[in-house]
């Protein structure tokens, strides 16, 4: 079997690499030394040049302007921005379109999926619930009143929710079903309270108090926010192997050329050993990664597994939340105090990397996912 990367995909990851390559982890103030979020807007210039190079249309069909690619290329993507920390809601944005574009109505495609490809409409999604531990569909109810739905209830942890144009929110009809309201920022009842994460990027709590959607802008199949949920997560996984990726290589260099005896502390065994563990790490976020994107194209083409795609999404996200705080916290243990200088970008990684780790769920969250759906499918 060949594994490699479409000749598609690999130019997705040029693509990426030129525009990220000119992209400074430290081009906002830390997030240490500011009480706030570390600025109101994300980065906006970095969001023309992907969408002049096409990357906001990945995954979107060429009907709408995109180049038809998948999971597994917007992963290769996010990859890259995880290794710059860049300021963008790429992943929120790319997976609100890619559920609308497999579920949504030929209204609501029309309406959002041209200008999403081009940059001048921006997607987010709610995904943490009330709290961050709930279901996220639990927090808001939806009813239907004539021709129009009725929201009620509150989001946590919406990333860029104010700069965003439409807002993807789950919620439920109280029947047990899973629905997926695409809402616009300006709609009447909505309002945002400022949140921050641990990142220092803006965040808000989303509450919902008789905001009418119009049914085209309902998406009822519950598989539509089910693919959303588990896209993000993979999303994030792939963000933070990026991520783990370039603070393994801060810790390379360094290591390299920081001299302790009249040797660099990189020929020093214990140095060494710890290294060999977080390159482990960053191997086995990988390799999973990989599984569960590509599980989750495969997924749509009927392709199944000794598990529902859950199980390897689970598996990837438990991978990427240990791991990447693993990788992280022996980067800042081998660069000495030198890791904790504000000067210096590795805080900044350690600040992204905890909200990763946290994002969509811990790893004790995915855990126990995995194990309900161990005992939902024993395997033979």
């Amino acid at each position: 079997m060949d594994f490699t990367f479409t000749e598609e995909q690999q130019a997705a990851v040029e693509a990426a690499r030129a525009v990220f390559a000119d992209v400074a982890p430290d081009g906002v103030p830390s997030p240490a030394l500011t009480p706030g979020a570390v600025a109101d807007d994300f980065d906006r210039t970095l969001w023309a040049k992907l969408a002049g190079s096409d990357l906001l249309g990945l995954v979107l069909a060429e009907e709408h302007g995109g180049a038809g690619l998948d999971a597994i290329a917007l992963c290769l993507v996010l990859r890259e921005a995880g290794r710059v920390l860049a300021r963008v809601p790429l992943l929120e944005h790319c997976a609100a379109a890619m559920a609308v574009q497999a579920h949504g109505s030929p209204e609501l495609a029309a309406a959002l999926l041209p200008a999403a490809g081009r940059g001048t409409l921006v997607l987010t999604a709610a995904a943490h619930g009330r709290s961050g531990h709930d279901p996220a569909e639990l927090a808001v109810t939806a009813r239907l009143d004539g021709g129009e739905w009725i929201l009620e209830g509150t989001q946590t942890a919406v990333p860029w929710a104010q700069n965003a144009d439409w807002i993807a929110v789950p919620a439920h009809t109280g029947e047990g079903e899973a629905v997926l309201a695409f809402v616009p920022r300006t709609a009447e009842g909505l309002a945002l309270a400022e949140q921050v994460s641990t990142s220092g990027e803006r965040l808000a709590e989303l509450a919902l108090d008789g905001v009418r959607v119009e049914r085209t802008h309902l998406i009822d199949n519950p598989e539509a926010w089910e693919r959303l949920r588990l896209l993000l997560a993979t999303g994030t996984c792939a963000l933070a192997l990026g991520l783990g990726e370039a603070v393994l290589g801060m810790t390379s260099q360094y290591t390299g050329k920081r001299e302790q005896f009249g040797f660099p502390v990189a020929t020093f065994q214990a140095v060494a050993v710890q290294a060999a563990d977080r390159y482990i790490d960053l191997r086995a976020m990988e390799v999973t990664l990989w599984q569960a994107a590509w599980r989750l194209d495969a997924a749509t083409g009927g392709l199944g597994g000794p598990l529902p795609s859950p199980g390897d999404v689970a598996v990837a996200k438990i991978w990427a939340s240990e791991g990447v705080r693993r990788v992280v916290q022996t980067a800042q243990h081998l660069h000495g105090g030198f890791g904790a200088d504000t000067d210096y970008p590795l805080h900044r990684y350690h600040a992204w990397a905890k909200q990763l780790e946290l994002q969509l769920g811990p790893a004790a969250a995915h855990e126990e996912a995995l194990g309900d759906l161990l005992a939902a499918h024993p395997l033979a």
